[in-house]
């Protein structure tokens, strides 16, 4: 595409604290080779925007005008490891400096032939051709090592007002890969200063095309989306997301967006986890396993989700924190999972100060293990189970004050009750 473009790329040079801390032995060293062999060679995207920003980048990409061929030739010479190969026909190639550091470096590309989720490239040694395949403006800019700033694309600008545009067409960008939907959103959650401050043609332009996402996979999705749950204005972006017809193609085709308004309401200063935002949405079990169909989460996630849902109901207790306490107790997963899951379900219910009771309370440990109840005559088999949850039971209700002799003297009642219910069965 033929678009409005800087005469002049460079916008400005960084002489920051932040840029300064770049320049570590295996970057300084990257930098001299590339010298050596006189290959150009810039940082590239989201480091450069962070820098701009003031923020230290967490790693660094770099772009190049070497081909892959070239990239390769020059470290095997060099007696450089080469790791994760895969890259390659994308244009990518991971050297690793000094035996300590990784440094993914593309080769400057075109894409020639895009379906909505891969693209055909062609390599080039054009800087402007490459920001112009880019997703965003704000993250299509290059740093020299010299402090330069390269932005041929407005990016420098759309980052001091805080807005986030496409680069060139909206619609076209997208239709390159409908996944730039779902980064929209991450990247307004990390660039603007309001919730609402949207571009409404851009939204339009977003809506018009979200049946897309139906042919991207669940991981990708939800790789951006579970950031942008992780960053500024979470709860409004996924209403935002919602109002232009996501929840359908991402697994919640039916969201319930009073319960969530209700959890932000009284909990987004809390610190929500990201399966908080989306078990608000979800109005049954049934519902989670629908979402973690499409999205795949990770166990860890999936599990959260389910707890949540399962138990975000009220719980009436003369202590009111023991039914949190049995959820821990009783838990049949890792204790540290279940305290998590319960601290959660706590700040979803806005509860903050049993969450700060709950924060305080130190898990007591269970005095009866399966030695005790053999020793107390109970047979091998299916009645340890329901006597070892009816002793716990007793004994969180006398808030644990119960000794293991305490307990051990109400097993032959217990054996005697389960014996009664096996024979009227």
């Amino acid at each position: 595409m033929e678009l409005k473009c800087r005469e002049n790329p460079v916008v400005t040079q960084l002489d920051t604290p932040e840029f300064k801390s770049l320049f570590t032995d295996e970057v300084l060293d990257l930098k001299k080779l590339f010298e050596k062999y006189q290959y150009e060679l810039r940082i590239a995207g989201g480091a450069v925007r962070d820098l701009l920003m003031g923020i230290t980048p967490k790693d660094l990409d770099f772009a190049t005008t070497a081909t892959p061929e070239e990239l390769k030739t020059m470290f095997n010479k060099e007696n450089i490891r080469m790791i994760n190969m895969s890259g390659e026909k994308h244009g990518t190639i991971t050297p690793r400096i000094n035996d300590k550091e990784n440094f993914e470096i593309t080769t400057l590309r075109i894409d020639m032939i895009t379906d909505g989720r891969h693209a055909e490239v062609e390599f080039t040694k054009d800087w402007k051709l490459d920001a112009n395949r880019r997703d965003l403006t704000i993250n299509s800019m290059f740093l020299g090592f010299d402090g330069s700033v390269y932005d041929y694309f407005f990016g420098y600008d759309d980052l001091k007002k805080r807005r986030v545009a496409f680069v060139g067409d909206a619609d076209v960008r997208i239709k390159e890969d409908y996944l730039r939907i779902m980064r929209y959103f991450r990247f307004y959650g990390r660039i603007a200063e309001t919730p609402d401050n949207h571009d409404n043609k851009t939204l339009d332009i977003i809506k018009k095309n979200v049946m897309g996402l139906e042919n991207i996979s669940g991981e990708r999705i939800w790789m951006e989306l579970k950031k942008t749950l992780q960053g500024n204005f979470a709860g409004d972006l996924l209403k935002t997301m919602l109002n232009v017809g996501i929840g359908k193609y991402i697994g919640i085709p039916d969201p319930n967006i009073d319960e969530l308004n209700k959890v932000l309401n009284r909990s987004k200063h809390l610190g929500l986890h990201p399966m908080s935002y989306l078990a608000a949405l979800l109005n049954d079990i049934d519902a989670v396993t629908v979402l973690h169909n499409r999205l795949k989460f990770s166990g860890y996630d999936r599990d959260m989700a389910y707890f949540i849902v399962e138990h975000r109901g009220d719980k009436d207790h003369s202590r009111r924190l023991l039914p949190y306490e049995k959820l821990v107790l009783h838990s049949k997963m890792k204790q540290k999972d279940a305290i998590e899951y319960t601290k959660e379900v706590l700040k979803y219910r806005g509860d903050e100060d049993l969450l700060e009771l709950f924060n305080k309370w130190e898990v007591p440990r269970f005095p009866i293990n399966g030695k005790i109840l053999k020793d107390n005559g109970v047979p091998p088999g299916k009645m340890y189970g329901p006597i070892i949850n009816k002793l716990k039971d007793i004994w969180i209700d006398n808030e644990y004050k119960q000794t293991p002799d305490d307990l051990a003297k109400l097993i032959p009642s217990l054996i005697g009750e389960f014996e009664n219910k096996t024979r009227m069965k």
